[in-house]
């Protein structure tokens, strides 16, 4: 069993900044990749970034390239998320994945992929 747990959700202004976190444990995390993915009030999941087994490789959604940065620290069993520029539309529940692969992220339906999921961390960007 995984369990994945987020952290560095908030409140903040547009324009602003937060680094997401999600600490990893009850596998090897260095053999995974790793994603986040969010969820708007009223809206579907949807993709937002994933980084390969060892951070060498990630792949964005188009509405977040140029101002998130997705990175992970192995020997923390960690992945982050910074987020730079927020919108009030990257309000949302924000939440840690894993997948066997890189490029499952990439798939049409990611989310057929993902081996688990953490609780989420919620995110208010406020206008």
């Amino acid at each position: 069993q995984v369990q994945l747990v987020e952290s560095g959700g908030g409140l903040v202004q547009a324009g602003g900044s937060l680094r997401l976190s999600c600490v990893a444990s009850g596998r090897t995390f260095s053999r995974y990749a790793m994603g986040w993915f969010r969820q708007a009030p009223g809206k579907e999941r949807e993709f937002v970034a994933a980084i390969d087994w060892n951070g060498g490789n990630t792949h964005y959604a188009d509405s977040v390239k140029g101002r998130f940065t997705i990175s992970r620290d192995n020997a923390k069993n960690t992945v982050y998320l910074q987020m730079n520029s927020l919108k009030p539309e990257d309000t949302a529940v924000y939440y840690c994945t894993t997948a066997p692969a890189l490029y499952y992220y990439a798939d049409y339906e990611p989310e057929r992929h993902i081996d688990y999921w953490g609780k989420g961390t919620l995110v208010t960007v406020s206008s």
